[in-house]
């Protein structure tokens, strides 16, 4: 991958954006796969792509907001060269997966990564969760931690920033979502373009604004990214969820899992702070700073991305 040849988080002209992106991938080779699960009451279809032999051993990959399991094209062929069956699939609301008719709070989102490895026979095993999958992926093994035999956490959420709270009490306006919906379908590729940040923004392709922008085309697709906002980032959950975390360090408890914390030093999305607050809180993981990255280590860093995470999921 070439070396960023301007300042680290900056866009270049929508109008230049490229047709193809300028880092080569597999990713829509790979075949896509569907499971119908129930969670919440509703049957939801949830689509999902592998790369590995059928028999190794099974790695999920849990995507975040605005995004879909296309974030991991650049590392899930190196990750089955490691010998691992790589997963990743969309999360209800995203992508190719069943928009839910009700809210897509961070309890449905994150009960999906248990019905995916139910659905998959893979429960037990290892995940890797970006950004808000990362986030879900911890809530649900404080819950279930039988669910996980380790779990990396790239850059998440989950700690009640300001900001969080000032978005929890916009959206809970009608008018406002609507106001926001409309924003949206005006240009979704160009949402996309502009809310999806990464250090080396020369890496960004319309391939990849058509596939992030596709489910916010539908007012249902819309509704849903809207509720993954209002609902599933409810700081009120993060605070509970940090109570929870201190609590456990201030008993001397491990996170019931093994755990790796990977963050990037810089990025708009997430401040990097709210890794070092995790990192306090959990001081059994296991922890790594990357320099020259983003929120996206996968797409910014994929090699050192890999790297990285690589030993501690052997």
């Amino acid at each position: 991958m070439k070396p960023v040849t301007m300042k680290p988080f900056t866009r270049p002209p929508f109008r230049d954006v490229p047709e193809q992106p300028r880092v080569p991938h597999d990713f829509l080779s790979l075949r896509r796969e569907r499971v119908s699960v129930a969670i919440g009451g509703e049957r939801l279809d949830l689509v999902y792509r592998a790369a590995g032999d059928a028999d190794a051993e099974p790695l999920l990959l849990v995507h975040g907001l605005m995004t879909t399991s296309y974030s991991w094209r650049y590392v899930m062929t190196p990750l089955a060269e490691l010998g691992f069956r790589v997963i990743a699939y969309d999360l209800p609301g995203a992508g190719d997966s069943t928009k839910p008719r009700g809210a897509c709070t961070a309890e449905l989102l994150g009960a999906s990564i248990a019905a995916m490895q139910d659905a998959l026979g893979i429960a037990g095993g290892k995940v890797v969760g970006n950004s808000m999958g990362g986030y879900l992926a911890m809530r649900l093994a404080l819950e279930q931690p039988g669910r996980f035999e380790r779990l990396v956490n790239v850059h998440s959420p989950g700690v009640p920033l300001r900001r969080l709270w000032a978005l929890r009490t916009a959206l809970r306006s009608r008018a406002v979502r609507r106001a926001l919906s409309a924003v949206v379908a005006r240009d979704p590729e160009r949402w996309v373009y502009t809310n999806v940040h990464y250090y080396d923004e020369t890496l960004k392709s319309r391939e990849e604004t058509r596939t992030y922008a596709a489910p916010l085309r539908t007012r249902d697709g819309r509704r849903a990214f809207i509720s993954w906002m209002g609902d599933a980032l409810d700081p009120a959950l993060m605070r509970a969820f940090v109570a929870t975390l201190s609590a456990r360090r201030d008993r001397g408890e491990d996170f019931p899992v093994p755990l790796m914390l990977l963050y990037a030093d810089e990025d708009p999305m997430v401040p990097p702070r709210v890794g070092r607050e995790l990192m306090q809180l959990l001081p059994g993981a296991e922890k790594v700073w990357l320099a020259d990255s983003s929120h996206f280590a996968h797409v910014d860093s994929p090699r050192r991305f890999v790297d990285a995470i690589a030993p501690f999921l052997r």
